[in-house]
């Protein structure tokens, strides 16, 4: 009987939105939107799967900049104030939709989630969400891995080697931190990965990265199995390949279940729909529409006429795509598994934020999803580090440079919209790079020292891909614009004040409170 492997790894970040100098923050509701759509969802799924005595495997890879954010106590607190004014809203929704029965169900369902939301967040966690994962790790239901510290597109980054090797030496530093363990491997941001950069991993403890599909397929030595097992580098580091078909039914626009028509539609909110006078109240400010989350209309089709969103027909949708996903599946295991002398592992890669955020649907599709798995003789839930305790490396090879981004290099990161940030960031690291020679015998906590750790923050924050991204995308430039000008500006600020040993230190700890980000980190590690 051909038996085979799923490893669900799930990605789950966001940039380090932070702005304690404004009472609220339109970005800042990234992170909230995600809590209440993804990461509570997960974490209950996860828990129900536990408690039904469901046997279940996810790897779940939590960025450092999402991890500071979910520990932050000025963002937990603002969090709280958003799910209650949320809460506010639901109870109003109740009594608006009294009169369509189809509707108040929508909403009735929205307060229940709000509530289960709360119980999760405040009661049983008491704000602490990383508790909550590193309870289910040490568990064995999870498997944490991390990804580099802000998210750096590291094959660009590459052009000055520190600049890497200290976005993954602080991430391994700041997983330590929250986990009490060596993060057993890294989700290269945007799978971007170069040869000679799993070097660094395994510097960091780690013991596995990902790659898409092509990174395999085109690995310096052809790889026996093709992209069904993994690679492993010369210096035992082991490459993940991304399976293509499993990515194509959750994430394709038009192949893909998000799309199915009895789904919930994304984008029709009340936020937008409700006269402003009404939502008022639960605007960004009093005077911008914003999503609010009370969304009560299916994707219908390819029309402006959207139907109600009936919650019983969605979930019957999950529970069949469910269903199909496994089917399929056991075709790729009856396809590879005979002439293999070990299980295929079947690698699905998803950003976590899909599930639940984007596809309203997605929490209800993985419960069910591995419900169905756990009756399946024929195909087992593993985690990478599953995969690597059971079997001896398939093959010693490096894979190729690649990405998941479109065309599968760095296109994405770096074309006409964006390319001209990166000779300011090559700058920016080169400058630190040897300021972490020239002064390294500074006394550490003096003024010059800490100006020169508050410049690595800004350094690394600045390196984000996000904002490469965003502007490829055409979403929220200016603010991603700024973010890199402001870091930028801040950088360069603290190294002139260090190296003129001018450093003004209220000005110097207002910084300090503003990127409040990797509180161990040291300059000297660019050296």
């Amino acid at each position: 009987m051909n038996r085979g492997y799923l490893a669900l790894v799930l990605h789950a970040h966001l940039p380090y939105v932070r702005h304690p100098e404004y009472e609220s923050f339109l970005e800042e509701r990234w992170l909230f939107e995600a809590i209440i759509d993804t990461y509570v969802p997960l974490i209950r799924v996860c828990e129900k799967l536990q408690a039904d005595g469901v046997p279940v495997r996810l790897t779940l890879s939590i960025s450092p900049t999402l991890l500071a954010m979910l520990a932050d106590p000025l963002l937990r607190e603002r969090f709280a104030a958003h799910l209650a004014k949320l809460t506010q809203l639901g109870d109003h929704e109740i009594l608006r939709t009294q009169g369509d029965p189809r509707l108040l169900e929508v909403a009735r369902m929205y307060r229940r989630l709000l509530y289960e939301t709360e119980q999760t967040f405040a009661v049983r966690y008491g704000g602490d969400l990383v508790a909550a994962f590193a309870k289910l790790q040490d568990a064995g239901v999870l498997e944490i891995a991390t990804a580099a510290a802000t998210h750096g597109y590291l094959p660009i980054l590459k052009t000055t080697p520190s600049a890497v090797r200290v976005q993954i030496q602080v991430a391994a530093e700041a997983y330590r931190r929250a986990f009490g363990r060596t993060v057993p491997g890294f989700w290269l941001p945007e799978c971007g990965y170069y040869p000679g950069v799993e070097e660094l991993v395994g510097e960091a403890g780690g013991r596995y990265f990902f790659v898409d599909t092509h990174g395999i397929l085109n690995a310096e030595t052809r790889p026996r199995y093709g992209y069904v097992a993994p690679l492993t580098c010369p210096n035992g580091v082991t490459a993940f390949g991304r399976d293509p078909a499993s990515s194509r039914q959750v994430w394709s626009a038009g192949e893909g279940y998000p799309g199915d028509p009895w789904y919930r539609d994304f984008y029709r909110d009340i936020g937008f729909d409700l006269d402003f006078e009404t939502i008022r109240p639960y605007s960004l400010d009093g005077h911008t529409r914003i999503f609010t989350g009370f969304k009560y209309y299916r994707i219908t089709g390819a029309t402006d006429d959207k139907q109600p969103y009936e919650p019983a027909r969605a979930a019957e949708r999950a529970d069949a795509h469910a269903e199909d996903f496994v089917r399929r599946q056991l075709e790729t295991v009856d396809r590879f598994a005979p002439a293999m002398d070990r299980p295929p592992v079947i690698v699905a890669l998803y950003d976590a934020e899909l599930f639940g955020h984007w596809w309203f649907e997605g929490p209800q599709w993985l419960d069910r999803l591995i419900r169905r798995i756990a009756d399946e003789d024929r195909l087992e839930m593993v985690t990478p580090g599953d995969d690597l305790a059971r079997h001896p490396p398939a093959q010693v090879a490096r894979p190729s440079a690649s990405s998941w981004g479109e065309r599968g290099y760095s296109e994405f990161w770096l074309n006409p919209g964006n390319d001209w940030i990166y000779r300011h960031l090559h700058d920016a690291a080169l400058r630190m790079h040897r300021l972490a020679s020239t002064h390294a015998g500074l006394v550490v906590g003096s003024p010059a020292d800490r100006a020169l750790r508050q410049a690595a923050r800004s350094l690394l924050l600045a390196q984000a891909s996000d904002w490469p991204f965003i502007m490829k995308t055409g979403t929220a430039v200016e603010y991603a614009y700024n973010r890199i000008r402001d870091n930028l500006a801040r950088f360069h600020y603290l190294c002139d004040a260090a190296e003129g040993g001018n450093v003004d230190e209220p000005r110097l700890a207002a910084l300090e409170a503003m990127d409040a980000i990797f509180p161990t980190i040291d300059f000297r590690e660019y050296g």
